[in-house]
């Protein structure tokens, strides 16, 4: 009796049903189907059917139809543009000017090298990425910077192990040159005739005629003078690699790529960008640097094409003036007697 009345009050409404009040009946399987299909929705499953059917018999007879559109854009006439407006001698003339200006006729800029830290750099190539003095892995960048910090050259990629010379024996700042496609450069110091335009460098790069390097040692009051002014203007690359550092934190910090490609790329982007601010911003300070050059005589370089070099003989000769170690002497010192008749009266003021 106990058990009976246990479980009766366990399942208390199994217990308080009567047989008076049968379950409902349940419908069949059938009925329920009937009410989950419904012919209206069958209706919409066909016409989107349909609907996606006509488009694509559309898309296959619209090519059919309609034929490809030409539009004229005349790549020619954008390609001369951009050679008169970024190719022009009125550049060359105006680094000309500026470098008169400032004492040294004949000057395109400044050259030197600047090492950016590859910390990702992989082991088996870390002992010729790393060099003694540096203590870890590097990749170089090559550039030639003018007074208002632009680039004018830029070659990147170089091993860190290797020292400016290396490099410069590497790059491309010559090929043009040796091509016979980079505008003539004639200017005059001291009444000497010079047909090759320079690059002030520091003392490892060699006794080039297209290099000017600082006296090492100077003890006459000409070569200090000289030696003082070419450090000074020197000091533009040397500034732009500053500038360069300060406006892109990626070049700043060491560079977290794995392939040498990529920081190729990010390298030449911060360039190109850089130089973009340069010219933009140029405006703005031209008035400190007021220098005066004709540009009305300006025209672009006729016949500026990339293709292979037909006269090997005129090449040698022309490589062969840029080694001339007698032309590097003699036109260091017309500079320096230039740079002495024009600013040494100053130096004997500031003397006495």
């Amino acid at each position: 009796m106990d058990s009976d009345s246990d479980s009766q009050s366990d399942y208390p409404e199994e217990s308080s049903i009567s047989p008076t009040h049968p379950m409902p009946a349940i419908p069949p399987i059938e009925a329920i189907w009937d009410c989950i299909k419904d012919p209206i929705e069958d209706q919409i499953i066909a016409q989107i059917a349909a609907q996606i059917e006509r488009q694509q018999e559309g898309t296959s007879t619209q090519h059919q139809c309609f034929s490809r559109r030409y539009i004229v854009r005349d790549r020619e006439a954008g390609r001369q543009r951009l050679i008169g407006d970024y190719f022009c001698n009125d550049d060359i003339h105006r680094l000309l000017q500026v470098g008169e200006a400032r004492g040294f006729p004949g000057m395109l800029g400044s050259l030197d090298c600047m090492h950016w830290q590859w910390k990702n750099c992989p082991v088996a190539w870390k002992g010729q990425f790393t060099r003694g003095d540096y203590k870890k892995a590097t990749v170089i960048l090559e550039a030639v910077a003018s007074h208002d910090l632009w680039i004018w050259h830029a070659f990147f990629g170089a091993a860190g192990s290797n020292n400016d010379i290396n490099v410069l024996n590497q790059s491309t700042l010559f090929t043009e040159v040796l091509q016979g496609r980079a505008p003539e450069v004639q200017f005059m110091v001291n009444g000497n005739q010079y047909n090759m335009g320079y690059y002030l460098t520091d003392g490892i790069y060699p006794e080039w005629a297209t290099f000017v390097k600082s006296v090492p040692r100077p003890l006459s009051a000409k070569d200090k003078l000289f030696a003082d002014k070419q450090a000074g203007v020197r000091k533009d690359v040397e500034c732009a690699f500053g500038v360069l550092q300060a406006r892109f934190a990626i070049i700043r910090n060491p560079a977290r790529m794995w392939e040498r490609e990529a920081l190729s790329q990010i390298m030449y982007a911060c360039i190109i960008l850089h130089n973009m601010i340069v010219e933009d911003e140029r405006d703005s300070y031209g008035k400190r640097n007021d220098y005066d050059y004709d540009q009305t005589n300006s025209a672009a370089l006729v016949n500026y094409y990339h293709g292979p070099i037909n006269e090997f003989a005129r090449m040698l000769e022309i490589n062969t003036a840029i080694h001339n170690r007698s032309k590097h002497c003699s036109l260091k010192a017309d500079l320096t007697e230039h740079i002495w008749q024009r600013f040494g009266s100053n130096q004997d003021q500031d003397t006495d």
